[in-house]
């Protein structure tokens, strides 16, 4: 069996569980599974990859994509550069374990991203400071856009959640959160920031897919804003971890 899965903590809910099984259904790969790895410590995976022969490949999510990075043989150039990974190639030569990390969220967020990026959108603000907010941040740069993360702690290309304010919101025509809040089941939370200085003018793009229209969104939608959510992010990133482990 070949076996490939999904580290992060906790594991309430995967669509990347869902997403390959019915992927190695339509394509009849009854000799691969993916399964879920709820690690509570992200030094588990030194066992977790050692002791399966079987598994060739990981996803990783909240809150290990930085934490990880220790714990593997090589990144590849652009993980190294952004500093999280989010996918990991296994290969077995003999008793030999190698482990190559990589960042799919990189392509997954440009390639959503962009069908919907206009000349205005030439400023940005980034909610969160995790493995994911790297991500975007590359992306952002490399097309040009200046960014700030909001964080809770001050720091050289932050601003403070309370600094927040409407003419903030309104200097900023492109917000993406990457924080977990309002993730299923907490639908009702919404990250700290006053919607009422969104408008017509913005593109909120929330990276949480479950609930397909998180708080934020529904708020910033109800303004006249252009709203995405992360599934497509999710499937494009999953497709190019497919890539990854058969290469």
């Amino acid at each position: 069996m070949k076996t490939y899965g999904l580290i992060g903590f906790p594991l309430t809910h995967s669509f990347s569980k869902s997403y390959f099984e019915k992927k190695f259904e339509s394509m009849g790969l009854k000799d691969h599974q993916y399964q879920n790895f709820p690690i509570a410590n992200i030094a588990e995976i030194e066992e977790l990859v050692a002791g399966r022969n079987d598994l060739l490949g990981l996803n990783v999510t909240i809150p290990y994509k930085e934490s990880v990075i220790p714990f593997l043989d090589e990144l590849e150039p652009e993980a190294e550069k952004i500093g999280a990974v989010n996918t990991i190639r296994i290969l077995h030569k003999g008793e030999k374990v190698f482990t190559t990390g990589y960042n799919t969220d990189v392509y997954g967020f440009a390639m959503s991203l962009k069908p919907f990026l206009l000349n205005t959108h030439h400023r940005a603000l980034i909610l969160g400071t995790g493995g994911a907010s790297k991500a975007v941040a590359y992306v952002l740069k490399k097309i040009g856009i200046s960014y700030v993360f909001v964080s809770r702690s001050e720091g050289k290309g932050k601003i403070t959640w309370k600094e927040l304010n409407a003419d903030v919101i309104k200097a900023h025509p492109l917000i993406i959160n990457t924080t977990p809040v309002g993730t299923f089941p907490n639908v009702n939370d919404c990250p700290p920031l006053p919607t009422e200085g969104i408008g017509q003018q913005h593109l909120i793009f929330d990276l949480i897919y479950n609930p397909e229209e998180t708080l934020l969104l529904k708020k910033a939608r109800e303004n006249g804003a252009v709203v995405l959510n992360g599934l497509t992010m999710l499937k494009l990133q999953a497709e190019k971890s497919w890539e990854i482990w058969n290469l």
